[in-house]
């Protein structure tokens, strides 16, 4: 299944049915008065989270979605039929922004629950609805509401508890794929992983977590260079983020180098990845040729404040200890957010039952 992860589509509420304008007419029924009827609502517009999607590519196929339009009201008091509503299922972490301004975030869908977006237009009233004691044969009734249109661009920043983050072969792929059941492609070439991928992880102390694969990142990242600028907001999302530094001495770059790179690339990105709790994995252990230097590393990376781990995805050297600390910043972040949410009364205004 391709990854599609950026799609435009253009999205529409039901416009509202007319009221009607009739009068009874019936054999022995003198002044029969106005019985036009009401017109129906138009249908909304609702985004559903499904935890069944992992991807936008059907909206990418499917650009124009729009709800139904109610119908016109009828002679005898006929109600007009309600338009139906469009629900339109995309995947947990969708946002939805104007087109027009994609500063504006319109909404996030979080949830496995619809969420209404565009109401539609009210249906007119009939000329029965006008009738008083003053004007007792009304000849006109109102149009229904237009529906609202509009161009919105859908996002998904994933949800996952780690972002794991790091040059292209700096081991990624393998690590995820050593910790979890995710099988992202591996070979010994740069931008193996091109689509994000994500991997649930297991521990024995703590609640199964997320770790999510994001494509390499290289310098200039944030300007679009490389595949980082497009996939970097999916770390946006994640409760912490897991540097990986290549020290088998392969890499293009020295791995202090390397660190001081991609701490940079957050930064200019979105300098709120900086605030988020983070740890560093030295790579391919198994790989080393010179214990001092990578001592050297792991010294100049905790003087700096970084919690550092010695790891080998192939020989599984490291990794218990790694997904230990990893699993308890998880956790703690959730207790954290449920404490929270606790506090803060939820905001219903934006969905119904």
């Amino acid at each position: 299944m391709k990854f599609v992860d950026s799609v435009k589509i253009q999205v529409r509420s039901g416009s509202g049915g007319s009221g009607c304008t009739a009068f009874r007419r019936e054999k022995f029924v003198a002044m029969g008065g106005p019985n036009g009827g009401n017109g129906g609502k138009g249908g909304d517009v609702y985004f559903v989270g499904d935890h069944n999607h992992a991807t936008l590519l059907d909206l990418a196929f499917q650009q124009h979605q729009h709800a139904g339009n109610g119908q016109a009201g009828g002679g005898s008091d006929k109600q007009g039929r309600n338009g139906e509503d469009l629900y339109i299922p995309v995947p947990l972490g969708t946002v939805v922004k104007d087109e027009e301004n994609q500063e504006e975030v319109l909404l996030e869908i979080l949830e496995p629950r619809p969420y209404r977006f565009l109401e539609g237009g009210r249906g007119g009233r009939g000329n029965a609805s006008f009738k008083t004691s003053r004007n007792r044969a009304p000849d006109f009734h109102q149009p229904g509401e237009d529906g609202v249109e509009m161009w919105v661009r859908l996002e998904l920043k994933l949800m996952a508890d780690v972002g794991l983050v790091g040059f292209p072969n700096a081991g990624k792929s393998t690590l995820i794929s050593s910790v979890s059941k995710a099988t992202p492609k591996i070979a010994d070439y740069p931008f193996t992983t091109l689509v994000p991928q994500l991997g649930v992880v297991k521990h024995d102390e703590f609640d199964p977590f997320v770790i999510a694969d994001i494509p390499g990142i290289i310098e200039g990242a944030h300007e679009g260079r490389g595949l980082g600028d497009r996939f970097l907001r999916h770390i946006e999302r994640t409760a912490m983020l897991l540097l990986l530094l290549d020290v088998s001495g392969f890499s293009e770059h020295p791995p202090l180098e390397e660190y001081e790179m991609l701490i940079n690339e957050l930064g200019l990105y979105e300098s709120s990845l900086l605030e988020k709790p983070r740890a560093v994995a030295l790579t391919k252990l198994d790989s080393i040729s010179e214990e001092a230097e990578v001592a050297e590393v792991e010294q100049a990376l905790q003087a700096a404040g970084e919690s550092v781990f010695r790891i080998s995805s192939v020989a599984g050297q490291g990794l218990n200890d790694l997904l230990r600390h990893l699993a308890g910043i998880v956790h703690q972040a959730r207790h954290d957010r449920w404490a929270e949410e606790a506090e803060t009364p939820p905001d219903y205004s934006i969905w119904e039952d």
